[in-house]
């Protein structure tokens, strides 16, 4: 009979391998480590920024690159595909730079917590703002469309 002690052990092993797995798929690298049309497209959004780092993540398959920066004391991702277009810009906003009806449904979505910070992430399909909230002692996020509409994950 397995004690309660070796059952922990295991579990927290196991949490920790899954964890791993699922940080695979994004690997911090280097400027140098960057193709050469990636490395043009940077030194065009890093202006008047402090850049933060870059990573590499394959995600469905599809390799990108990001670079995470601050403007202004405000983050900043990039996330550019190989060939150099940026596909997806991720910009922490100040409440009143969100249109009222996503603040509205990210407030009510909020259920007696706070928001900490809010992104609007733009793609070439659609932006969509994203919530960082503190309820009940938890952290969680909130997307929806301008228009107060959920945003799937």
């Amino acid at each position: 009979m397995r004690s309660r002690l070796s059952i922990a052990i295991e579990t927290a092993l196991m949490i920790g391998i899954c964890s791993g797995i699922a940080r695979a798929s994004e690997q911090r690298i280097n400027y140098g480590d960057l193709p050469p049309a990636v490395q043009q497209t940077v030194q065009k959004e890093i202006q008047a920024a402090t850049v933060k780092g870059y990573s590499k993540e394959v995600e469905h398959g599809k390799v990108r690159y990001e670079v995470e920066m601050t403007v202004d004391g405000k983050t900043r991702d990039v996330s550019i595909d190989p060939s150099g277009k940026v596909v997806e810009v991720e910009q922490e906003v100040s409440p009143e730079a969100v249109p009222p009806a996503a603040m509205a449904a990210i407030k009510k979505g909020v259920k007696g917590g706070s928001v900490l910070k809010v992104e609007e992430v733009k793609s070439d399909t659609e932006t969509v703002y994203e919530a960082q909230v503190l309820s009940k002692g938890r952290y969680r996020e909130i997307r929806v469309h301008a228009d107060g509409s959920a945003a799937p994950e």
